[in-house]
């Protein structure tokens, strides 16, 4: 019948795609994961997604658009004049639709934050678009199209444990190999083990948002000059994500909570930018009070400062003294998901 077309496409092409792509923490190691560093020296990081979360939704536009909506609100012809650089060469690598589609994104926590929400995105939007075309991916394959997507197009100075975390979830470590692989395993952590993380690692937000780029680039730049403090630096963090793996799966958390401060002094060494005097005194304030040990988490320079304590009841009022608000948290062991589809 003219004007029909095919039903099994009309199906398909009508239904509503719900992808989350989950957040994540890093525990050891992190900035070891940058190519500057990992294809000279292997890197080697502890990672671990939690359960909050980015949503992309993705289904047809009704009018003869592309209609795209997250800080900002686009509408436009053709996969080409997208602004949304992470969105624009996604669609264009994988030849998704180029009509008619409406794309949403939300988050749990906003970007900027330290806890990897552009690889994050970046995952779900893969993953929305592999669905939306009927095509499958592995877990494995979405984190190396999310790098390829941001490190080698889009060219950020960034790593891979975010793309990889989100994509896997779990609380995992990863060795990046100088030939660019990625060898993945989960931790042998006992139930209890991961209950007790649950229950005394306390997030707050500084109320500081940046990009990472910034910060990494210093980083990045030092590390392909083959600085030497960088590189030595660099070097203990590593050796401190490798410690971290075998204190987690050994349970000795309070051991760990004091390695997570020895890392946070050499990871503040990296840069200037990596701190500021509000950041360094609520991370007095915390280990003041009741805090075994902490850190920011992420590039630095903002986010989410992480502390590990048997104290949640001192802590948490002490930073809400200083207006820190509290994400509480557990860990995720889905990865990027299709939610409806």
């Amino acid at each position: 019948m003219a004007g029909v077309g095919n039903s099994n496409e009309r199906r398909v092409r009508s239904k509503l795609i719900i992808v989350r792509s989950p957040l994540r923490i890093s525990l050891g190691g992190g900035g070891t994961d940058l190519a500057s560093y990992y294809r000279k020296h292997e890197g080697f990081v502890v990672s671990a997604a939690i359960d909050k979360y980015v949503y992309i939704i993705l289904h047809d536009a009704f009018l003869g658009e592309i209609l795209i909506k997250y800080s900002k609100l686009e509408t436009i012809e053709s996969i080409d004049e997208i602004k949304h650089p992470i969105i624009r060469e996604s669609a264009k690598y994988l030849g998704s639709p180029v009509r008619n589609f409406e794309l949403a994104s939300m988050a749990d926590i906003p970007s900027g934050t330290g806890l990897g929400s552009s690889s994050s995105f970046t995952c779900a939007l893969l993953k929305a678009f592999h669905t939306y075309n009927q095509t499958f991916i592995s877990p494995v394959d979405l984190a190396k199209e999310a790098c390829h997507i941001e490190i080698d197009i889009l060219k950020e100075p960034i790593g891979k444990q975010d793309q990889y975390i989100s994509a896997l979830g779990g609380i995992n470590k990863f060795i990046f190999c100088k030939n660019d692989d990625v060898i993945s395993e989960k931790l042998s952590i006992s139930k209890d083990t991961l209950y007790d993380m649950e229950d005394n690692m306390l997030l707050f937000f500084t109320g500081f948002t940046r990009s990472a780029s910034g910060i990494l680039n210093t980083q990045d730049t030092k590390s392909k000059e083959n600085d030497g403090d960088m590189i030595n630096n660099l070097h203990v963090i590593k050796d401190i994500g490798y410690s971290s793996q075998k204190l987690l799966e050994a349970g000795n958390l309070d051991y760990y909570a004091e390695l997570m401060n020895n890392h946070w002094e050499h990871k503040k060494k990296r840069s200037p930018d990596m701190s500021n005097s509000q950041i360094n005194k609520w991370y007095s304030i915390g280990m003041a009070n009741g805090a075994l040990g902490g850190k920011l988490i992420g590039a630095g320079g903002g986010g989410f400062l992480m502390f590990y304590t048997h104290k949640q009841k001192q802590l948490r009022k002490a930073m809400a003294k200083e207006a820190l608000r509290e994400v509480r948290f557990k860990f995720d062991f889905e990865g990027t998901k299709v939610i409806t589809s």
